[in-house]
């Protein structure tokens, strides 16, 4: 990589703008690595165990849409904020009432969708601080960021099960 990719755009906002789309990756997703522990404690069928995964990937294609016409109206960071906000409540009453019942993983889903329009709100941010000849490697550098699909795959359902204090 030319050093000038390095001193024409943020570097700072670069590496916030990835460390934002792995962590909502990895919230994004969550779900998934822990269907066959929620599925079992709420004795769901087949049919519910893949709708309950597959509610926040469809929530945040849908959301990607909302999420980019607030990029554009109130800027990345701020959509960004909001969005964020959303997902740390959608997580905190999970953790505190419980999931209890299939709806309530609909809806958690649906709160999870937001971490997943990530996509228009960390690509942007990076990219405006670029000129257009270096657009495509900060797009690429943020968008890296997708990786944090591997860390909960490998970790959430060890830290589910309370497996990291052996």
């Amino acid at each position: 990589m030319k050093s000038s990719f390095w001193k024409a755009g943020h570097t700072p906002t670069l590496l916030s703008s990835f460390l934002y789309f792995d962590l909502s990756f990895m919230v994004w997703v969550l779900l998934g690595p822990l269907a066959v522990q929620i599925a079992t404690d709420l004795n769901l069928t087949p049919a519910q165990k893949g709708l309950m995964v597959a509610t926040p990937v469809l929530a945040g294609a849908l959301l990607r849409i909302v999420m980019g016409v607030l990029v554009d109206q109130i800027k990345p960071k701020n959509a960004g904020t909001i969005g964020q906000i959303i997902v740390i409540a959608s997580l905190l009453i999970a953790w505190l009432h419980g999931l209890q019942t299939f709806q309530h993983t609909l809806m958690l889903g649906i709160g999870l969708g937001f971490a997943g329009a990530a996509f228009a709100v960390a690509l942007p941010l990076a990219s405006r601080w670029y000129p257009p000849e270096h657009q495509g490697t900060a797009l690429g550098i943020a968008g890296a960021g997708n990786s944090g699909t591997v860390f909960a795959a490998l970790f959430a359902p060890s830290l589910a099960c309370g497996l990291w204090l052996e």
